[in-house]
């Protein structure tokens, strides 16, 4: 506990004296006063130069809090696998003093679902982009630089402005990548992943095409007023490049277009492959900003790349498919092997490849098993809906063997629904997946000596009777820990909305099960970087970060500054390239090392792993999901009697989600939902009414 204290508080005053050079970095006393003094004593240097500043005070607090959060997320993983549901529970006792302000007090378009957390970080977000403009404003109209003679003062301080909007710009660009960062170090120390902070980079995106959009709009009606309009195609030897700034913003609105959210759902692929732009985009972007600025914006850029290239690494596997249960409604499971090593959290995502579909696409979809219940297994949940999830449902039942690739699974660092009392999980169709995974945590829990877990109410609105088929899933594919679902306090509220009588038991499907034949080339789901992945990942954080200081020092000093010093000027965009480049080269170097150690310290136990799940006999058939909605059949199964009797099925009715709600008599009431965004909405909405102060939101964020 004291360890974790000290860490915590490391991070805080890092995190905050990071933040006051934010602050102060549009002042004039850091540019007239503290920038001279910083650039005699680093920038001056024939080892970094005019970048040695920046990367002391905008990227090296940022890497050091990511490197050692690694240090401190592996005691947390440590304490988290040998803690109690008890000492969960105790623990969070703090958390729940605070709950009041995770729930939503804003839930409207565009922004969505806000909790007062959220919207204090925004209005301080807003507070520092709008002092940065006015001081940068301040400064810049005291000491106005006419670029033209018989340039007007109106028309100076006209691009002024469009400049500092290009520099608050590039302030949103310092935060854009940290939320897209699946495996980040940083995100968990908040309390938050990928999933759920999804919205902040889209937050970002939107408010920096505006700024952008202005800054280079502003540019090009200044060049015009001036008869300056010849600079728009300059490439300049020994400043920034326009040219490289005008391609940047057309890619920029390429990818700003087909990620909006009417674009986005209805050609989900045209959105897909135009946001792979970005790593064009963003060498244009340095060509046109600098080395300079590259190193505020640095760290987010830099921890992406990290991320994306070990999932890149992860992704080179084979995956060893194990069966599919293909329900009725057009969803299906597939189960894969997993070592036992591999530990995740409930709500936890895996992207999946299915390279006879798409080479190239990547789809998320939440794990529904349970590491615990099931250690060499790892299951998911597909809605039959696109094409490509179209397309892989047949061929599930054509082939013997299907090649897929995997990336995570990503999910919560810790696991905390357990301290409530009770929890309340509201769902629409497929939206019920991550909550099979959480009613297994709980069947798990339950079964510990002295547990506490809260009873469960889980309300499910399906279209279809067919899509009641569902809830089988809840119960393993192996069938093992099945009976314990029995010993948990649970209640199922089944709603058909568009059927109004119970189908005959003709008009039923059956689920079917699929085995998969082994192939000695696939490989069981493992941690990228082993069991002790957090240290392995603060170690290629901390060196690569350290040699790309050493490497770009070196370059400076025996290649750069040479041409510098013999009276020339290095090209200002090779510059920026060599930057990029060595970012790169050390980040490939440094992780492709740590990759291939971990690996090959596990790959032995992975094989006799994979030899152990080929003598296993899966099971051929699942219990059929109508046994609880007809009631005069025979139930056969211990489980299955355990769900009929805790569900209940209404036909031709929706849920009053109101009565539900304001109806739970638990002192504390956990509420969750995933669905649709109306059906979000409402329950948010109900939480924010404030008529009962039992509720409390639990925000969990699968829309992509």
């Amino acid at each position: 506990m004291m360890r974790n204290t000290v860490l915590k508080t490391i991070f805080l005053v890092v995190f905050i004296g990071s933040l006051l050079v934010w602050v102060l970095l549009p002042t004039k006393s850091y540019n007239k006063k503290w920038t001279p003094k910083l650039t005699t004593k680093l920038s001056q240097t024939t080892y970094l130069r005019e970048q040695g500043t920046n990367l002391l005070l905008f990227s090296f607090p940022m890497m050091f809090i990511g490197a050692l959060s690694c240090v401190y997320l592996h005691f947390q993983k440590k304490s988290n696998n040998k803690s109690s549901s008890n000492s969960a529970v105790r623990s969070s006792q703090f958390r729940r003093r605070l709950a009041s302000w995770r729930n939503p007090v804003s839930v409207k378009a565009p922004l969505g679902i806000v909790s007062s957390v959220e919207i204090c970080f925004v209005l301080m977000f807003v507070a520092l982009l709008t002092w940065s403009l006015a001081n940068y404003l301040y400064v810049s109209f005291g000491s106005l630089h006419m670029h033209k003679v018989g340039e007007k003062v109106w028309q100076a301080k006209f691009r002024s402005v469009s400049l500092r909007l290009g520099y608050i710009g590039n302030t949103c660009w310092a935060f854009l990548f940290f939320p897209v960062t699946r495996g980040s170090s940083i995100l968990p120390l908040v309390g938050l992943t990928s999933e759920s902070s999804i919205k902040y980079h889209i937050w970002l995106g939107h408010l920096s095409m505006v700024l952008f959009t202005a800054h280079t709009v502003g540019f090009f009606i200044y060049w015009a007023m001036t008869d300056q309009m010849v600079d728009a195609l300059e490439w300049s030897k020994t400043y920034v490049s326009n040219v490289a700034g005008e391609i940047a913003m057309v890619l920029a609105f390429v990818i700003w277009a087909t990620s909006l959210n009417r674009v986005r759902r209805k050609m989900f692929e045209l959105f897909f492959y135009t946001h792979h732009l970005y790593t064009v985009y963003i060498i244009f972007y340095v060509l046109h900003v600098g080395s300079a600025y590259l190193c505020m914006i640095l760290p987010g850029i830099f921890l992406f790349l990290i991320d994306r290239y070990l999932r890149f690494l992860q992704s080179r596997d084979r995956i060893r498919l194990l069966s599919s249960r293909l329900l009725p409604c057009g969803a299906f499971e597939l189960n894969f092997a997993k070592t036992q090593e591999l530990k995740y959290n409930p709500t936890s995502i895996l992207f999946i490849n299915v390279p006879t579909i798409s080479k190239l696409q990547w789809h998320p979809f939440t794990v529904t098993s349970n590491c615990n219940m099931e250690p060499d297994k790892l299951s998911i949940v597909i809605k039959s809906g696109g094409s490509w999830s179209q397309k892989l449902y047949k061929q599930l039942s054509s082939v013997e063997h299907l090649g897929v690739s995997v990336e995570g699974p990503y999910g919560p660092s810790s696991f905390s629904f357990l301290r409530h009392e009770a929890l309340i999980m509201v769902c629409g169709g497929s939206g019920i997946t991550p909550f099979i995974s959480i009613i297994r945590e709980i069947m798990f829990q339950n079964a510990k000596p002295n547990s506490h877990v809260p009873r469960v109410v889980l309300v499910c609105a399906f279209k279809t009777s067919a899509d009641l088929a569902m809830l089988d899933l809840l119960l393993p594919i192996s069938g093992s820990h099945a009976d314990q679902i029995s010993q948990i306090q649970l209640q199922i509220d089944a709603y058909v909305t568009q059927e109004s009588e119970q189908p005959t038991i003709e008009a039923q499907s059956p689920i079917q099960t699929i085995l998969f034949k082994p192939n000695p080339l696939d490989m069981p789901i493992s941690e990228t970087l082993g069991p002790d992945s957090w240290l392995w990942l603060g170690a290629i954080i901390s060196s690569s970060f350290v040699l790309f200081l050493l490497v770009l020092g070196l370059v400076t000093r025996y290649y750069i500054y040479p041409v510098d010093n013999s009276g020339g000027f290095y090209h200002y965009s090779y510059r920026c390239l060599w930057d990029m480049f060595l970012v790169c080269a050390c980040i490939c170097l440094v992780s492709s090392v740590a990759f291939v150690w971990s690996k090959s310290r596990n790959t032995k136990k992975d094989d006799n792993q994979i030899q152990h799940l080929e003598m296993e006999t899966p099971p051929t058939s699942s219990p059929a999901a109508w046994s609880y909605v007809v009631g005069n059949r025979e139930v056969e199964s211990l489980p299955n009697q355990s769900l009929a009797q805790a569900m209940k099925v209404h036909f031709g009715a929706r849920p009053d989600l109101k009565k539900i709600l304001f109806e739970s008599k638990a002192s504390d009431v956990g509420v969750l939902v995933c669905g649709p965004r109306k059906m979000r909405h409402e329950v948010a909405k109900i939480c924010a009414s404030g008529l009962a102060d039992n509720l409390h939101f639990e925000s969990i964020s699968f829309n992509w």
